[in-house]
């Protein structure tokens, strides 16, 4: 019995002393690699319907989502760091093709990168 109520001892003990409180707490949320705000040259209106922005990343393609007309970003790469070469097209618009865009991650998640595109229509 004795011995029993030494090793919980020890162990209780170990346990109290290896507690790391420097340890990171990571969201759950996932977090859009690449966020892109579309905007008419001519008259500085953001766009989104008829818009199409795919990101690809090499043999990886993704068509960013637009989801609503009050926040109007098209958003991908979700939680997947990458390079990637962003093309924006839409009927009467010339395609807009990016350089390179790195998106990096920390310990938890991507760290968003921001993109504004103007396009010009034909």
């Amino acid at each position: 019995m004795m011995k029993t109520l030494y090793v919980c001892s020890i162990f209780l003990f170990l346990s109290c002393t290896f507690n790391n409180t420097d340890e990171i707490q990571c969201t759950e949320e996932a977090r859009a690699g690449l966020n892109i705000t579309v905007k008419n040259a001519v008259t500085n209106q953001v766009l989104g319907n008829g818009i199409t922005v795919t990101a690809k990343d090499g043999n990886y393609t993704e068509t960013l989502a637009f989801f609503d007309a009050n926040n109007p970003v098209f958003s991908g790469a979700w939680e997947r760091a990458g390079t990637y070469i962003v093309t924006v097209s839409g009927v009467g618009y010339i395609t807009f093709v990016s350089g390179a865009i790195t998106v990096a991650a920390d310990e938890c998640h991507v760290i968003p990168q921001q993109l504004q595109v103007v396009l010009e229509t034909e």
